[in-house]
């Protein structure tokens, strides 16, 4: 396997193994590796948290009377509109 790194990417995995923490370029990204996978549900759920707290604000707005009626395609395109720029 060949893998291509930017220069700062490179010297990042330089530094680790001239640290002596590693002894070559593959441990390092062997252990990237396994701190993304052991990470990964931990992310997933840190995201899926705050998603969770942007619905309930969301439907304290709507409680609250706060929300919008959308009639149509073209409201909702509007809406998208404004929310972009």
């Amino acid at each position: 396997m060949h893998v291509s790194l930017t220069p700062e990417l490179e010297a990042r995995i330089k530094s680790k193994v001239e640290s002596g923490l590693y002894n070559n370029a593959s441990e390092v990204v062997r252990e990237a590796l396994r701190f993304m996978d052991t990470h990964e549900d931990w992310i997933h759920e840190i995201k899926l948290t705050h998603l969770r707290e942007q619905l309930k604000a969301g439907m304290d707005q709507l409680d609250r009377g706060e929300g919008i009626a959308i009639e149509s395609a073209a409201a909702l395109d509007a809406l998208f509109d404004d929310i972009k720029h």
